[in-house]
């Protein structure tokens, strides 16, 4: 229904589990219908510096792209993450890694 709904991640490093104490990852349940899809992706899309003012393209940005591109074929979603995200960093580095995964019900 055009709406993006978060689900809280853990405030953990996916190495956390080897590096420090374990503490266990939260397990989370939605009820999905068909025609939802869902992402999973790192903080390296959010976090990348770019755009007029060299700031960070954001998660609330990210949200409304994936919201707008969400209907979609699987490579159309994909040209236009990596163009949005390229167009946003312009001639500034790549800060982190990125990544973007989508599955639709």
């Amino acid at each position: 229904n055009n709406v993006c709904t978060e689900l809280k991640p853990d405030k953990q490093a996916i190495s956390a589990a080897v590096d420090v104490e374990k503490k266990p990852f939260t397990n989370q349940k939605m009820e999905l219908q068909t025609g939802d899809c869902i992402y999973l992706f790192t903080d390296g899309f959010a976090d990348q510096f770019g755009g007029p003012k060299g700031k960070k393209f954001k998660y609330n940005s990210l949200k409304k792209l994936l919201v707008s591109i969400h209907e979609l074929p699987p490579d159309e979603q994909r040209k236009t993450l990596l163009s949005a995200v390229e167009n946003w960093r312009g001639n500034l580095e790549q800060v982190d890694d990125i990544l973007v995964m989508g599955v639709c019900v």
